[in-house]
């Protein structure tokens, strides 16, 4: 395939359209980058969270800042006003750095008896866990099984192509299948979320420089990636791109690259492998596009597929996805994803 580059869409200065549960939600510098709260500092010496997991809860067209607890998802917003306290309320002000607060709202909140700043994780309405990255980066042909299995050539580097903001969807989300398309397609992938600006970064420091990892699946249109040379149009229709439920901070993961991932549809599992499998690990993706472009705290990284894609599958058994399927992803340590397909309007 030609490798040609599009323009990444730049976050704050467009209107992207973040599809989750059917509803469109205006990403970009809107109800996502609200300004931190008053007093909201850094942490001391740009040091990244750890020991949290993070997600984003919807309400409306609005999202805010949640914590996975043993008593539920903490809701970030009501906590903080319910305790009187000044830390960051969305995502965007933790990936840019805005966390002091935090481990101590979350402390204070577990001794709190009324539990009404909970949410249980069965009732929670997830966002994307990043909402508004400016990159989203994704990689082709990076397992070696399933380069086999397409029967592709094995790359000799990274293979980058992209998704826009408007493909972000999330944990129990739907996907409206577009009309123009048939041969629909799952592909589970671990995401890596950047911590830290990086260029020019070794393979031996990459890790230092990511903040979390969480469950992606690169949902993508066949018929439409292969209708020109150009991957994008099969990849980045609205919702395409379910991310979380949850973004786990770096340190609970430290080797991305021996992870079990899974997928099923309906119940069947589709894709079973490790992300040991991986032609080009975590470390070499972060420090070879880092040679090329400058990497941004929550630039977000599709790692790519492993085997058991319908794609791979000989042509007679390609049973494409359709409107009522239920597509759940999985990956150690990180989740479960869960979403479902609807038939899109023409």
């Amino acid at each position: 395939m030609t490798h040609s580059r599009r323009k990444f869409l730049k976050g704050a200065g467009a209107a992207g359209i973040a599809v989750i549960a059917g509803t469109s939600v205006q990403s970009g510098a809107a109800k996502t980058l609200a300004k931190a709260p008053d007093g909201a500092k850094k942490s001391a010496n740009g040091e990244l969270p750890k020991q949290m997991s993070f997600c984003t809860l919807r309400r409306g067209s609005e999202f805010t800042l949640g914590i996975k607890t043993n008593q539920g998802v903490l809701d970030v917003k009501r906590a903080a006003a319910a305790l009187r306290r000044n830390v960051p309320t969305t995502i965007e002000q933790v990936l840019q750095g805005e966390t002091q607060g935090l481990r101590a709202l979350v402390d204070e909140a577990a001794k709190d008896k009324s539990k009404a700043i909970f949410v249980p994780e069965d009732q929670a309405q997830f966002g994307p866990c990043v909402t508004n990255p400016e990159k989203i980066i994704m990689l082709g042909h990076n397992y070696m099984k399933h380069v086999m299995e397409v029967k592709a050539p094995v790359p000799s580097s990274p293979v980058f192509f992209n998704k826009y903001n408007n493909a972000l969807n999330a944990h129990n989300g739907t996907i409206a299948l577009p009309t123009v398309a048939k041969k629909f397609d799952y592909e589970v992938e671990l995401v890596v979320v950047m911590g830290k600006l990086a260029k020019n970064v070794s393979e031996a420091d990459a890790l230092s420089y990511v903040f979390g990892y969480c469950v992606g699946n690169d949902f993508t249109a066949r018929d439409l990636q292969y209708k020109t040379s150009q991957y994008l149009l099969g990849k980045t229709p609205d919702g395409f791109g379910p991310i979380g439920p949850y973004l786990v901070t770096a340190d609970q993961i430290p080797n991305p690259n021996n992870l079990t991932l899974e997928c099923r549809v309906n119940g069947e599992v589709r894709q079973s492998a490790n992300t040991s499998d991986m032609i080009f690990n975590v470390p070499k993706i972060i420090s070879y596009a880092s040679q090329h472009f400058t990497l941004k705290p929550g630039d977000i990284f599709f790692t790519g597929t492993p085997s058991g894609v319908i794609q791979g599958y000989p042509p007679e058994k390609q049973v494409w996805l359709k409107a009522g399927d239920e597509v759940i992803t999985t990956i150690e340590k990180l989740g479960r994803q869960r979403f479902t397909l609807t038939q899109g309007q023409a």
